[in-house]
C-alpha cells in the first residue's frame, strides 16, 4: 500500500505542511463545528492529549511521535547531551497525560531510541526523527487497512454490528480499527447496519462514531448505552466490535468506560465480541487487566458538562473513571493487524509479538 503526504495530510492527527507543527482535529468540537488546532509546544501536546482534542490510541500514538520530532526541531542548536536529556524530559512529561493508552508511551519511547542511537549532532538526530514520526503515521495507516480486511472477514453482508466509544478514522488513520471493517466494507459495496453507544459521559459515540458513519453514508442507529440489551435481545446484532487501549499479556484489555458491561451482555446473549487494535497496544510486561492504571477523570464531566445547568447537586460525589477493564474470558477473538486471536490468548499474543520483534530486529 503506497502511502502519499495526501493521505497523511487527510487524517485527524497530521504534521503540519510546513513540518513545524502537529496538527489536529479537535474531537471536542466535533460534530458541530470542524476546528484544527497547530500545536507547536509541549504544554499545548499535553494539554489536547488530556482534554481529549485528540483520543484514542493509535491516534495518541501518532500526535506524540509528531510532537517529540517538533519539540526536537525546537532543540536542535543545542549539544548533544544536552538536547537528549531535554528531549528526555520532555517524553516523560508528555507521557503522564494519559497514563492508560500504551500508545502514547510506545511512541515516545519508540522516538527516544531513535534519538539514542542516531549518530551525530542534535540537527542530525532532529532529521532521523522527522523520519521517525513519518514511519510512525504510515505503520498505522497500513495496519489499520490490515486489521479492517481481518475484521471483515468475521462478518457477513447484512449483518448487525455495535461498537462502542470511538475507534473510526478520527481515533487513528485512515479506516480506523473497530470500525474499520465497515468502511472498508461500504468501499467494497458490503452493506452493514451499525448500533452506535452514545459512550457515556463524553458522548464519543454520539459526537463522533454516529458522525463518522452517517457522513460515509453507512446505516447507523445511535442508541443509549442502557439500550445495548435490548437490541441484542431483538436479534438486531450479530457481533460486537471495539476497540482497545491497552490489551494485557493474558488478552485482559483496557477500553472506554462501559465497554466490559457490553461484552457481558454479548456474553449472555451468545454474539462475538471482537476487540480490534494494532499490535502497538499490546503490552506484554502488563500480565492482567489488573497491572492497567485506570486514569480517573474530573467529575464535571457527569454533573454538569453537557448541561445548561448541573444535573446532580451541588457537592454530590462522582466516580468517574474513563476505562474499564474487559476480561479475557469474554472475548471471542482480538483482531490485530497481524492476524486474528483466538484463546488461548496468552499463548497467542506471544507469538504474535515474537513474530513483530524479530521483524524488527532483521529490517
Amino acid at each position: 500500500m503506497d502511502i502519499t503526504n495526501a493521505d497523511r495530510l487527510a487524517c485527524s492527527v497530521h504534521l503540519s505542511p510546513d513540518a513545524q507543527a502537529v496538527e489536529i482535529i479537535d474531537q471536542t468540537q466535533l460534530p458541530n463545528r470542524t476546528v484544527l488546532l497547530r500545536l507547536t509546544t509541549l504544554a499545548q501536546v499535553y494539554d489536547a492529549i488530556r482534554s481529549l482534542a485528540v483520543r484514542g490510541a493509535p491516534a495518541i500514538g501518532i500526535c506524540a511521535g509528531y510532537a517529540m520530532y517538533i519539540l526536537a526541531l525546537q532543540k536542535k542548536d543545542l549539544p548533544r547531551e544536552r538536547f537528549l536529556e531535554a528531549l528526555e524530559r520532555d517524553g516523560e512529561y508528555l507521557i503522564s497525560s494519559r497514563p492508560t493508552a500504551v500508545n502514547l508511551a510506545w511512541a515516545v519511547k519508540r522516538m527516544l531510541r531513535v534519538a539514542a542511537s542516531t549518530q551525530g549532532t542534535a540537527e542530525d538526530v532532529t532529521k532521523q526523527l522527522y523520519l521517525e514520526s513519518l514511519a510512525i503515521h504510515d505503520e498505522d495507516i497500513r495496519m489499520c487497512r490490515r486489521i479492517a480486511e481481518y475484521g471483515l472477514s468475521l462478518v457477513k453482508p447484512g449483518d448487525g454490528i455495535l461498537t462502542h466509544c470511538n475507534a473510526g478514522p478520527l481515533a487513528t488513520s485512515r479506516y480506523g480499527t473497530a470500525t474499520g471493517p465497515i468502511f472498508l466494507g461500504k468501499e467494497r459495496g458490503i452493506d452493514f447496519h451499525v448500533f452506535a453507544d452514545e459512550t457515556r459521559p463524553l458522548l464519543q459515540g454520539a459526537r463522533l462514531t454516529s458522525y463518522e458513519l452517517h457522513k460515509a453514508g453507512i446505516d447507523v442507529t445511535l442508541i443509549c448505552d442502557n439500550m445495548a440489551s435490548l437490541v441484542m435481545r431483538q436479534g438486531r446484532v450479530q457481533a460486537v466490535f471495539v476497540g482497545c487501549d491497552r490489551i494485557a499479556a493474558n488478552g485482559d484489555f483496557a477500553n472506554k468506560i462501559g465497554t466490559s458491561g457490553v461484552a457481558i451482555l454479548a456474553k449472555y446473549y451468545g454474539i462475538p465480541f471482537y476487540t480490534l487494535g494494532p499490535t502497538s497496544t499490546i503490552d506484554m510486561h502488563c500480565k492482567s487487566g489488573s497491572d492497567i492504571t485506570i486514569e480517573e477523570r474530573d467529575g464535571e464531566e457527569i454533573r454538569s458538562m453537557w448541561y445548561a445547568e448541573p444535573m446532580a447537586p451541588a457537592g454530590v460525589k462522582c466516580f468517574n473513571p474513563a476505562f474499564d477493564v474487559t476480561d479475557h474470558t469474554l472475548l471471542t477473538a482480538i483482531v490485530t493487524d497481524r492476524g486474528i486471536v483466538y484463546p488461548p490468548f496468552a499463548e497467542g499474543l506471544k507469538k504474535i509479538m515474537e513474530a513483530s520483534t524479530q521483524e524488527e530486529n532483521n529490517t
